[in-house]
């Protein structure tokens, strides 16, 4: 069965004179997805995602969103209440109390009392400031203003978030508060498309992982294939004798590819090709050599390091 499309883009592009910040992008993201979008600075993504809810035209190509086209003008206004969304650099009115801040909001949306009231103490208490309702949003701490943004941003109950780089500056308490109200929002239904630099974030939250270079999508994929496809096996090994005897014998495995000295641990990372029988052969031979190995740990590589590969990649 096929699956519903919250967004679908078609030759999508976006040129600022002789500069192509998006270029002939084609974007599928499912309904209930939470899709992180990757890149480094000037790969494009905050111009797509202000593509994506109406705020920049673009100068070809076309976004549906639900099956709908998206258009700047004033038609179709019931698509644009679909959308919920939160840009990296949207001002606080510092003088408001939460409670007046949001107020505002829900009634530049037209929610109507009783609704209205009963709407603001819910999401008030999903972004966890029901406390601070009456606070002075000057007095708030960044993670707070954070979540009062993104209050603002789902106020009106849309089905699609797109959040440009909503933990930027955040620690990481605040971090992980907001990765809590992320998981209750897709829990909810709500699709959300979100950017970030903070990959392991990403990581936790993602159902799929679009990767920008240049204005391109250079990967568009389900994490769970991303890493199936492009994080190579880590074995990390610790030995009680000496570094250099254990690079000696795990050189004698064809699946041994690269490997890492961890002096302060007195470790090596190994980056392994071979399954996980192979991994326990090694380890069997490096036993039956009389090494003294104090710990021996697979792992996979982690989105971060698929990125930075994926980048030497392309700029070879």
């Amino acid at each position: 069965m096929t699956k519903e499309l919250a967004i679908a883009t078609a030759n999508l592009t976006k040129q600022f004179e002789r500069h192509i910040a998006v270029n002939k992008l084609e974007l599928e993201v499912e309904a209930g997805e939470v899709y992180g979008l990757i890149g480094p600075n000037g790969a494009g993504k905050t111009t797509l995602i202000r593509m994506l809810a109406a705020a920049e035209e673009p100068t070809t190509g076309e976004i549906y969103i639900y099956g709908d086209r998206l258009l700047r003008d004033n038609s179709r206004p019931h698509l644009k209440q679909k959308l919920g969304y939160l840009p990296d650099d949207f001002p606080l009115y510092e003088d408001l109390n939460v409670w007046d801040y949001l107020d505002y909001f829900a009634r530049l949306y037209h929610l109507k009392s009783p609704h209205r009231h009963r709407r603001l103490q819910e999401i008030l208490e999903l972004v966890q400031l029901t406390s601070k309702r009456n606070s002075k949003i000057k007095n708030l701490s960044r993670g707070m203003k954070q979540r009062l943004s993104l209050a603002r941003t789902i106020l009106h109950d849309p089905v699609l978030l797109l959040l440009d780089e909503p933990v930027s500056g955040l620690d990481p308490i605040a971090r992980m508060q907001f990765r809590e109200i992320i998981r209750v929002l897709q829990t909810a239904g709500i699709t959300i498309l979100i950017s970030s630099h903070v990959l392991s974030d990403l990581a936790e939250l993602c159902t799929s992982i679009g990767i920008m270079e240049l204005g391109c999508l250079v990967e568009s994929t389900t994490l769970k294939d991303l890493y199936e496809r492009l994080s190579h096996q880590q074995i990390i090994i610790k030995t009680l004798g000496n570094l250099e005897r254990l690079e000696i014998e795990i050189k004698q495995f064809a699946q041994v590819e690269t490997w890492e000295i961890m002096p302060h641990t007195n470790s090596l990372r190994v980056n392994f090709s071979g399954r996980d029988e192979e991994s326990a052969e090694l380890l069997k031979y490096l036993i039956n050599q009389g090494l003294p190995i104090a710990e021996f740990h697979c792992t996979q590589e982690d989105l971060e390091s698929i990125f930075l590969n994926l980048g030497h990649q392309q700029a070879s």
